[in-house]
């Protein structure tokens, strides 16, 4: 016996409540640019810039006894990774330890950087420190502008595939709901200050990349279905294609989240941040292919007979019936 925690068939009306859901859409998008503007973003050393520390022993780096020695002197974000490369040797270990600038300073103090290394003494007392290099805000400047320009580029690639792909309505709503999702998740890391890295940028491309897998599932169901119920009125058949998908929606959805939520609880802090963004993603993502831009697709309206070519078509939802 199969479980099924859909049912096969559902007739959900999603524009039952189509004002009030796309109004607190609306609602949501604001609140999270007010909030990012008051509060602005808890940037990680990525951004804000900082020190990074090389480390050498023959010891082998124990990535949660660094990070426990470092705890007490409360030096912000810290980042501690193993590097691996096969011309070291058998009895050589290293690691790199990044670590944010201190307010008001672009790197840490020498002091500071002593009582460093004193405290991973204290764990291997072989311990070298080959290289000290601080990373400045310009440098950390230039990332913003790439990660801002990586987004906005992979939007910019989607409106272009959609518009090929369907009619300019459909790419119009599917990046509506992208930038609904991408505010979204920059909005409750503005509000709860969780830090933000290389790595939610990471996140948010994943995000675009799920959310737009998800639009373009209804969307091309609803495509067949505007050739297939050429009478049926055009908020009936966007219906149609969300109920026809909704199984698919959720279980992908669901199974994603629950592997998600285990990385969330058991993944520890390194990978913290990245799995809350691309969980919330999914949240805010399958709730936007649903109820954002088949909205939108609704309110511009499209052609119904994709088998001729019509110069008026696809620009006015009052023709698409007659």
């Amino acid at each position: 016996m199969r479980l099924r925690l859909v049912p096969e068939q559902t007739n959900i009306n999603f524009f039952r409540y189509a004002w009030v859901t796309f109004g607190a859409s609306a609602l949501m998008v604001a609140l999270s640019l007010v909030v990012f503007l008051v509060y602005g973003l808890n940037f990680g050393i990525d951004f804000r810039g900082g020190t990074s520390i090389r480390t050498d022993s023959a010891q082998a780096v124990d990535v949660a006894a660094y990070r426990e020695a470092l705890t007490p002197l409360e030096l912000g974000d810290v980042s501690i990774t193993q590097v691996f490369d096969p011309t070291f040797d058998d009895d050589q270990n290293v690691a790199m330890i990044r670590i944010q600038a201190q307010d008001g300073d672009e790197s840490i103090s020498p002091q500071t950087i002593a009582q460093i290394q004193d405290a991973l003494r204290g764990i291997a007392p072989d311990i070298s420190f080959p290289s000290v290099e601080s990373v400045g805000p310009k440098v950390s400047g230039e990332l913003i502008r790439t990660a801002v320009m990586a987004v906005l580029g992979a939007l910019t690639a989607i409106v272009i595939y959609i518009w090929l792909r369907f009619e300019w309505q459909f790419a119009v709503g599917a990046v509506a709901a992208l930038v609904h999702d991408v505010v979204l998740t920059i909005g409750i890391f503005a509000l709860f200050q969780i830090r933000f890295d290389l790595a939610i940028i990471a996140a948010l491309l994943t995000i675009v990349g799920y959310s737009i897998n998800d639009t373009v599932v209804v969307f091309d169901r609803a495509r067949e279905n505007l050739r297939k119920y050429k009478a049926k009125p055009l908020v009936e058949v966007l219906n149609l294609s969300a109920n026809e998908t909704l199984s698919r929606t959720i279980m992908t959805s669901g199974t994603t989240l629950i592997a998600l939520i285990a990385l969330l609880v058991l993944g520890g802090d390194v990978i913290r941040g990245f799995v809350f963004a691309i969980a919330w993603g999914i949240i805010v993502g399958t709730y936007s292919s649903l109820y954002v831009a088949k909205n939108i697709v609704l309110m511009l309206g499209v052609k119904r007979d994709w088998s001729k070519k019509d110069p008026a078509a696809g620009t006015k939802y009052g023709h698409i019936d007659t």
